[in-house]
């Protein structure tokens, strides 16, 4: 079982996209996937077919300990669970503070579920708050997508640079489960440098797949549908799939060498 907080601490880089599209394609592949909305603003929600307004409980109501996670769950039309979000979820930063234990809320929350599936996915805010204080610290690992751009490098620094600090201080088993290039135009020379010197510095940590820009992966949010259930041949589809089955196969024991495994430390 693998738990996974799909973070990046610059916006717009397809957190969300990625945090849907792979629960979407996972559970189209046999796999058991649980998919978590930390952002306040509810996209992956929504992006799911769920109506925010009406979606509660919610992942705030399991955070401050009015609700259980089975109460808030919800099963999507595409194979996979949700715990969702709504604007409320931004009263949690405030309802936090005066908690006991407040960055281990939801990994306490997770710990009765977690033989139920094979996949946790958490959609982290782009900001380094409580929220993805909870997410890092619940997850094993984390999914890092990001553009192959000059300024997508300094935040990749910065994120790093937060990693090890909740690694030292709260959770010592959480690493780079691996680096995701997303909105990919390969017609841009700066594009391919950047994408060069990703692959040189973190070696397989990179995923092999590449997410392209396409335009029925950005519409399909509109729909509320995952891409593979509003258009399976595009290429957004096809390069999510191949995503979940490069991640399946890595969770079958591909092993990383000793030189790979040291560019997350």
């Amino acid at each position: 079982m693998k738990i996974l907080a799909v973070t990046n601490q610059k916006g717009g880089v397809g957190k969300t996209t990625t945090a849907v599209n792979l629960s979407a394609c996972l559970a189209a592949l046999g796999q058991r996937v649980l998919m978590i909305d930390l952002d306040p603003q509810g996209n992956a929600t929504t992006g799911c077919g769920v109506v925010k307004r009406v979606a509660l409980p919610t992942v705030y109501q399991i955070l401050i300990g009015r609700s259980t996670l089975a109460e808030a769950l919800i099963h999507t039309d595409f194979g996979f669970d949700i715990l969702p979000a709504n604007r409320e979820l931004a009263g949690a930063e405030v309802d936090l503070i005066e908690m006991d234990g407040r960055e281990y809320r939801l990994r306490d929350a997770l710990a009765p579920a977690l033989n139920d599936y094979d996949f946790i996915l958490m959609d982290c805010p782009p900001a380094l708050n409580m929220l993805t204080v909870n997410g890092l610290v619940a997850a094993q690992a984390v999914m890092i997508p990001m553009q192959c751009e000059y300024y997508a490098l300094e935040g990749l620094t910065d994120l790093v640079a937060t990693l090890k600090k909740v690694r030292a201080n709260l959770n010592s088993k959480l690493e780079i489960e691996g680096l995701l290039r997303t909105l990919f135009d390969p017609r841009s020379t700066l594009t391919q440098q950047v994408s060069g010197e990703l692959v040189n510095h973190f070696g397989s940590k990179v995923y092999c797949t590449i997410i392209p820009r396409n335009v029925r992966l950005a519409e399909a949010p509109s729909y509320g549908k995952p891409v593979i259930a509003f258009d399976r041949v595009s290429k957004g589809a096809q390069a999510y799939m191949a995503l979940a089955q490069e991640m399946l196969d890595r969770r079958d024991g591909i092993a990383l060498s000793e030189t790979e495994q040291g560019a997350t430390q």
